[in-house]
């Protein structure tokens, strides 16, 4: 393009809605299309801070680092942590029509029958904490957990049930968790991103939209890392581009961006600058990181790690790297835990035991290895699914199968480290698990009680967009202060 040509370009460029729609974002064009829309903010936050917080938690927190294991597809708590010996003496007779009435189930139709717990359960630690057979080396951790027997939740399919569980909605399009909390704090260190990815058996039904950034920057979206192969995707260099030639490229770039910045005031932009800097820095400090065969062989023995394996014991281990490094946020999606026993080996007797060897190993020794470190002080381990499973028998495809119907009225997730109580047990269900009857706590309980130790108010932690102030939490939660040290 001559001089001639581009003089014209640019003058054309000032008469285009692209450019009255950016500069109107900053002007008096922007209350007018503010009010034609009904108050929206279209591009919400328009400053640097648009890219964080403050980096400064509300109160004096007591974890720095989360380890969020989330068993996508919802295992049983009747067979692993809810020791309900009423039910075993009900096995084989017809639901009370009483559990039935009014309620709404995905697959159950009809009569069903209950089902007594396949496995069989035994007291562990000081404690006296009921475990099952599933979960042996687990259970020589209990005195570190603090189990909550009576979660419940608004949602019975899978994937509503994770983004309620993850970004505080049942739809889609809010911030993930580990979105908000590094809105909130932060990274530790500048050559990680804060929130870090990592999946096993496949993704959860929500797929990537569980760890994204909604309306948040989309700095604060989950990078999804691996153990096989290439750690991130696209983060290598391209054949005959060295790691000098590629920084002296993103700095052009950026520069280019600011420009744009300083022009458009578009908060999206300064994510780009964000992103190509990390991504430069992440060439050389994630693949060291991600390098599990640098661990001694005894620890890949506690794990019981494969190298070179995706697996759910490679990323309990990895997981312990990257917070030791400073990730301030890591999520764990091991899929595979819908034991509805619709064919062979698929429930949860065989299906659910064998599922619980890959995990019983690999999260116990997460536990011992953080708490060896000095590390689970200030690192907040949580486990569990997105909704619970029915005391009765799904058996869709006949009596042989002995799966469980999706429950959302009560299922059990556990807490350790991070200020959390040790060999500790908040809330029951009745005698056969179907309900809770004390110590009742929904999901947005459980976010608002991760951010609390993380020093973070879930009524303080907002985001204004569209005109209104959002929140993880929405406007329901609170902090479950009874587990809390």
């Amino acid at each position: 393009m001559d001089i001639l040509n581009e003089a014209h370009f640019r003058q054309s460029e000032y008469n285009t809605r692209r450019h009255f729609l950016k500069k109107c974002v900053t002007g008096m064009g922007a209350v007018t299309l503010g009010s034609m829309m009904g108050g929206a903010d279209l591009f919400a936050k328009n400053s640097w801070s648009s890219q964080g917080g403050s980096g400064m938690p509300h109160f004096v927190p007591k974890a720095k680092h989360v380890i969020y294991l989330h068993m996508a597809g919802a295992p049983s708590q009747l067979e692993l942590f809810d020791y309900k010996p009423e039910l075993q003496k009900m096995n084989g007779q017809s639901c009370p029509p009483s559990l039935l009435e009014g309620k709404r189930f995905a697959f159950i139709r009809g009569v069903p029958q209950m089902l007594g717990p396949q496995s069989t359960f035994k007291q562990f630690g000081e404690s006296r904490t009921w475990v099952s057979d599933y979960l042996p080396q687990f259970a020589e951790v209990v005195d570190e957990v603090t189990f909550l027997k009576s979660v419940h939740t608004d949602e019975f399919n899978h994937a509503p049930a994770q983004f309620l569980m993850q970004t505080g909605s049942p739809r889609t399009g809010r911030p993930s968790l580990g979105g908000w909390v590094t809105y909130g704090l932060g990274s530790p260190n500048e050559n990680l991103p804060g929130f870090v990815v990592l999946l096993s058996a496949g993704g959860p039904t929500g797929g990537k939209r569980l760890w994204g950034s909604g309306f948040l920057p989309t700095v604060h979206q989950g990078v999804q890392c691996q153990s096989t192969g290439t750690p991130v995707q696209n983060l290598k260099n391209p054949n005959g581009v060295d790691s000098k030639m590629r920084k002296k490229s993103v700095d052009i770039i950026n520069k280019i961006n600011e420009l744009e910045y300083q022009e458009a005031q578009d908060p999206e932009i300064l994510t780009r600058i964000s992103q190509y800097e990390m991504a430069f820095k992440m060439q050389t400090s994630v693949p060291k990181v991600m390098n599990i065969d640098s661990e001694p062989g005894y620890i890949q023995d506690m794990y019981g790690v494969t190298p070179g394996k995706n697996s759910f014991a490679n990323n309990c281990l990895l997981a312990r790297r990257l917070v030791e490094n400073g990730v301030r946020f890591v999520q764990l999606y091991d899929n595979g835990w819908d034991m509805h026993g619709a064919g062979p080996g698929g429930g949860v007797g065989e299906g659910l035991r064998r599922k619980c060897m890959q995990v019983d190993r690999p999260m116990a020794a997460l536990l011992k290895d953080l708490k060896q470190r000095g590390m689970l002080e200030d690192t907040l381990v949580i486990w569990g699914g997105e909704f619970g499973r029915t005391p009765m028998m799904e058996a869709r495809t006949g009596q042989s199968f002995l799966g469980r119907d999706h429950h959302s009225e009560a299922f059990t997730i556990w807490m350790a480290g991070g200020g959390i109580k040790k060999g500790f047990t908040y809330g029951e269900t009745d005698e056969i698990g179907y309900s809770g009857t004390k110590g009742r706590v929904h999901v947005h309980d459980i976010q608002a009680t991760i951010l609390n130790q993380l020093g973070l108010d879930h009524e303080r932690l907002t985001y204004r967009f569209q005109g209104r102030d959002f929140r993880l939490t929405d406007v329901h939660g609170r902090v479950v202060n009874d587990i809390l040290i």
